[in-house]
Order: structure tokens, then C-alpha cells, then sequence
């Protein structure tokens, strides 16, 4: 059975970011989901370089992607490029 990008996309809306409260893929930190057999690979930001909650957050990634059927490794890319900007959506939601 093949992997389903809604499947890890329902996966990642679990994981909440612990300082704001909402959900990593409505927040707009994950930037590419790349599914490749039983393999899929996240990269993904985080609203500041210095985010203490980092480590936490990507091993709550890896246990929630490994969860949905069919896939057997979880790699995270971090990456800063682009910085983070809330979407205005995000911005309308938490009243910017």
C-alpha cells in the first residue's frame, strides 16, 4: 500500500507548536513533504533559528509521520531558507 500525502499531511496537523498553540502544517513550518517508497522526508522550519522546543518538535514529527501506514523512515530537513513569515491567513486567525 502506498503512502498517502493526506495521511502525512493528517499526521503533521497533530503536531502542535508548544509556544503558539496551533498546528505545525497550519502554521506554515512545513515546507515539502517528498514521499519515496516507504520513506518520507520532511523539511520543515520553525518560527525562529533559536527555537528551544526544536528538538522536541522534530522528534514529535518523526513519531506522528511513523504512525501513518506504510512508512517505515521519517528524515526531517531543517532549513531557515526561506525565514519563517505567518501566511495572512495565520495573521487574520491570530488577529495581526
Amino acid at each position: 500500500m502506498s503512502i498517502q500525502k493526506d495521511d502525512v499531511i493528517n499526521a503533521l496537523k497533530t503536531v502542535y507548536d508548544p509556544d503558539i498553540g496551533l498546528d505545525i502544517y497550519f502554521l506554515g513550518l512545513v515546507y515539502n513533504i517528498e514521499i519515496n517508497g516507504p520513506n518520507v522526508i520532511i523539511t520543515m522550519t520553525f518560527t525562529t533559528p533559536m527555537c528551544p522546543m526544536a528538538p522536541y518538535m522534530t522528534q514529535n514529527v518523526k513519531d506522528a509521520v511513523s504512525n501513518v501506514q506504510g512508512v517505515e523512515n521519517v528524515e526531517i530537513n531543517v532549513t531557515f531558507d526561506p525565514p519563517w513569515e505567518p501566511s495572512q491567513e495565520l495573521k487574520d486567525y491570530m488577529g495581526f
